[in-house]
Protein backbone atom coordinates (compact mmCIF):
# COMPACT_ATOMS: atom_id res chain seq x y z
CA UNK A 1 0.00 0.00 0.00
CA UNK A 2 0.89 4.01 -0.48
CA UNK A 3 1.87 5.60 2.62
CA UNK A 4 -0.71 8.25 3.56
CA UNK A 5 0.34 11.00 6.41
CA UNK A 6 -1.50 14.02 5.10
CA UNK A 7 -3.72 14.87 1.90
CA UNK A 8 -5.06 18.07 1.14
CA UNK A 9 -7.46 17.68 -1.73
CA UNK A 10 -10.66 18.87 -2.96
CA UNK A 11 -14.19 16.84 -2.39
CA UNK A 12 -16.90 14.68 -4.03
CA UNK A 13 -20.23 15.00 -1.87
CA UNK A 14 -22.54 12.26 -2.12
CA UNK A 15 -24.95 13.29 0.64
CA UNK A 16 -27.15 10.09 0.46
CA UNK A 17 -28.03 7.95 3.67
CA UNK A 18 -27.60 3.88 3.84
CA UNK A 19 -25.40 3.62 0.97
CA UNK A 20 -24.97 -0.14 0.88
CA UNK A 21 -21.83 -2.33 -0.46
CA UNK A 22 -24.21 -3.43 -3.35
CA UNK A 23 -24.63 0.10 -4.93
CA UNK A 24 -21.01 1.17 -4.04
CA UNK A 25 -20.63 -2.00 -6.51
CA UNK A 26 -22.80 -4.31 -7.91
CA UNK A 27 -22.77 -7.95 -7.30
CA UNK A 28 -22.86 -8.39 -11.55
CA UNK A 29 -19.10 -7.16 -11.09
CA UNK A 30 -17.77 -9.48 -8.26
CA UNK A 31 -15.96 -11.96 -10.73
CA UNK A 32 -12.81 -11.08 -10.81
CA UNK A 33 -10.26 -11.60 -8.26
CA UNK A 34 -7.92 -8.52 -8.45
CA UNK A 35 -8.19 -5.18 -7.23
CA UNK A 36 -7.68 -3.45 -10.90
CA UNK A 37 -10.75 -2.41 -12.67
CA UNK A 38 -13.25 -2.36 -10.28
CA UNK A 39 -13.24 2.00 -10.36
CA UNK A 40 -14.95 1.92 -13.36
CA UNK A 41 -18.34 0.15 -12.18
CA UNK A 42 -18.32 2.33 -9.02
CA UNK A 43 -21.93 3.04 -8.11
CA UNK A 44 -22.39 1.78 -11.32
CA UNK A 45 -26.22 1.93 -11.40
CA UNK A 46 -26.32 5.47 -10.35
CA UNK A 47 -23.56 6.12 -12.83
CA UNK A 48 -24.51 5.15 -15.82
CA UNK A 49 -27.88 4.70 -18.02
CA UNK A 50 -29.12 1.54 -19.13
CA UNK A 51 -27.43 2.00 -22.72
CA UNK A 52 -23.73 2.41 -20.84
CA UNK A 53 -23.80 6.36 -21.39
CA UNK A 54 -23.27 8.51 -18.65
CA UNK A 55 -26.05 9.68 -16.29
CA UNK A 56 -25.27 13.45 -15.98
CA UNK A 57 -27.10 13.88 -13.03
CA UNK A 58 -25.03 11.49 -10.99
CA UNK A 59 -22.08 13.23 -9.03
CA UNK A 60 -19.11 11.18 -10.74
CA UNK A 61 -20.42 12.49 -14.13
CA UNK A 62 -20.48 16.05 -13.19
CA UNK A 63 -17.41 17.77 -13.85
CA UNK A 64 -17.66 20.49 -10.85
CA UNK A 65 -16.91 18.00 -8.47
CA UNK A 66 -13.16 16.19 -8.20
CA UNK A 67 -10.57 15.45 -5.71
CA UNK A 68 -9.53 12.20 -3.78
CA UNK A 69 -12.03 12.95 -0.74
CA UNK A 70 -15.63 11.29 -1.16
CA UNK A 71 -18.48 13.09 1.28
CA UNK A 72 -21.00 10.53 2.24
CA UNK A 73 -24.43 10.31 4.35
CA UNK A 74 -24.89 8.21 7.19
CA UNK A 75 -24.57 4.85 7.46
CA UNK A 76 -22.12 4.51 4.14
CA UNK A 77 -20.75 0.70 3.47
CA UNK A 78 -23.75 -1.05 4.81
CA UNK A 79 -25.02 -4.44 3.71
CA UNK A 80 -23.16 -7.35 2.73
CA UNK A 81 -19.40 -7.65 3.65
CA UNK A 82 -17.85 -7.70 -0.02
CA UNK A 83 -14.14 -6.47 0.20
CA UNK A 84 -15.28 -4.94 -3.36
CA UNK A 85 -16.15 -2.06 -2.53
CA UNK A 86 -13.35 -0.77 -0.73
CA UNK A 87 -11.20 -1.50 -4.16
CA UNK A 88 -13.73 0.00 -6.03
CA UNK A 89 -13.32 3.39 -4.10
CA UNK A 90 -9.76 3.32 -3.83
CA UNK A 91 -9.57 2.16 -7.48
CA UNK A 92 -11.61 4.84 -8.90
CA UNK A 93 -9.26 7.44 -6.76
CA UNK A 94 -10.53 8.20 -3.38
CA UNK A 95 -8.27 8.09 -0.74
CA UNK A 96 -10.57 9.34 1.65
CA UNK A 97 -14.31 8.18 2.88
CA UNK A 98 -15.93 10.60 5.16
CA UNK A 99 -19.21 10.11 6.69
CA UNK A 100 -21.05 10.44 10.28
CA UNK A 101 -21.05 6.36 10.51
CA UNK A 102 -19.74 3.66 8.88
CA UNK A 103 -20.35 -0.07 9.02
CA UNK A 104 -17.91 -2.18 10.88
CA UNK A 105 -17.12 -4.37 8.46
CA UNK A 106 -16.74 -1.73 5.46
CA UNK A 107 -14.49 0.12 7.99
CA UNK A 108 -11.88 -2.62 8.36
CA UNK A 109 -12.22 -3.41 4.61
CA UNK A 110 -11.33 0.28 3.45
CA UNK A 111 -8.56 0.33 6.11
CA UNK A 112 -6.84 -2.58 4.41
CA UNK A 113 -6.77 -1.55 1.49
CA UNK A 114 -5.53 1.75 1.76
CA UNK A 115 -8.85 3.64 2.04
CA UNK A 116 -9.28 5.63 5.30
CA UNK A 117 -12.72 6.13 6.35
CA UNK A 118 -12.93 9.31 8.65
CA UNK A 119 -15.84 9.71 10.69
CA UNK A 120 -17.35 12.82 12.05
CA UNK A 121 -19.89 14.11 13.67
CA UNK A 122 -23.13 14.80 11.90
CA UNK A 123 -23.04 18.81 12.51
CA UNK A 124 -19.47 18.37 11.30
CA UNK A 125 -20.56 16.46 7.93
CA UNK A 126 -23.14 19.14 7.54
CA UNK A 127 -20.36 21.77 7.67
CA UNK A 128 -18.81 19.85 5.31
CA UNK A 129 -21.13 19.59 2.42
CA UNK A 130 -22.17 23.19 2.82
CA UNK A 131 -18.43 24.41 2.33
CA UNK A 132 -18.39 22.34 -1.16
CA UNK A 133 -22.16 23.75 -1.78
CA UNK A 134 -20.35 27.06 -1.59
CA UNK A 135 -17.21 26.16 -3.48
CA UNK A 136 -17.35 22.93 -5.70
CA UNK A 137 -13.35 23.07 -5.50
CA UNK A 138 -13.12 23.70 -1.50
CA UNK A 139 -10.45 22.68 -0.26
CA UNK A 140 -9.69 19.91 2.92
CA UNK A 141 -6.95 18.86 5.11
CA UNK A 142 -6.97 15.17 6.58
CA UNK A 143 -4.28 15.06 8.74
CA UNK A 144 -3.80 11.21 9.78
CA UNK A 145 -0.51 11.88 12.29
CA UNK A 146 -3.07 14.21 14.46
CA UNK A 147 -6.18 12.81 13.05
CA UNK A 148 -7.64 15.66 11.94
CA UNK A 149 -9.85 16.22 9.25
CA UNK A 150 -10.25 20.32 8.75
CA UNK A 151 -12.46 22.90 5.69
CA UNK A 152 -9.52 24.51 4.48
CA UNK A 153 -11.79 27.88 4.22
CA UNK A 154 -12.97 28.10 7.73
CA UNK A 155 -10.34 27.01 9.85
CA UNK A 156 -13.20 24.31 11.27
CA UNK A 157 -11.38 21.17 11.82
CA UNK A 158 -12.28 17.69 14.27
CA UNK A 159 -10.67 14.70 15.58
CA UNK A 160 -11.47 11.28 14.31
CA UNK A 161 -10.76 8.05 15.65
CA UNK A 162 -9.00 5.39 14.23
CA UNK A 163 -7.48 1.53 15.28
CA UNK A 164 -3.62 2.89 16.53
CA UNK A 165 -1.86 -0.67 14.84
CA UNK A 166 -4.34 0.65 11.64
CA UNK A 167 -2.92 4.16 11.84
CA UNK A 168 0.47 2.46 11.90
CA UNK A 169 -0.04 0.54 9.00
CA UNK A 170 -1.25 3.15 6.64
CA UNK A 171 1.57 5.74 7.75
CA UNK A 172 4.04 3.51 6.65
CA UNK A 173 2.25 1.62 3.72
CA UNK A 174 1.96 -1.81 5.07
CA UNK A 175 -0.12 -4.73 4.99
CA UNK A 176 -0.20 -7.11 7.67
CA UNK A 177 2.19 -9.07 6.09
CA UNK A 178 4.10 -6.10 5.60
CA UNK A 179 4.27 -5.29 8.70
CA UNK A 180 5.17 -8.73 10.01
CA UNK A 181 8.22 -8.64 7.47
CA UNK A 182 9.51 -5.13 8.92
CA UNK A 183 9.72 -7.12 12.26
CA UNK A 184 11.99 -9.95 10.61
CA UNK A 185 14.90 -9.09 12.24
CA UNK A 186 13.17 -8.84 15.33
CA UNK A 187 11.80 -11.54 15.05
CA UNK A 188 15.08 -13.99 14.25
CA UNK A 189 16.72 -12.51 17.36
CA UNK A 190 13.92 -13.51 19.29
CA UNK A 191 14.42 -16.74 18.21
CA UNK A 192 17.81 -17.30 18.49
CA UNK A 193 17.12 -17.12 22.45
CA UNK A 194 15.40 -20.08 22.29
CA UNK A 195 17.59 -22.24 20.68
CA UNK A 196 18.98 -24.60 22.96
CA UNK A 197 22.10 -24.01 23.42
CA UNK A 198 25.03 -26.85 22.44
Amino acid sequence: MKKFNTLISSAVPLPIEEVDTDQIIPARFLKATTREGFGDNLFCDWRYLPDGSPRPEFILNNPLYSGQILVAGRNFGCGSSREHAAWALADFGFLVVVSSFFADIFRGNALNNGLLPVQVSADFLHAIFSAIETNPKAAFEVDLERQTFTIISTGQSEHFEIDPYKKMCMINGYDDIDFLLSLKEKITAFEQTRLPKA
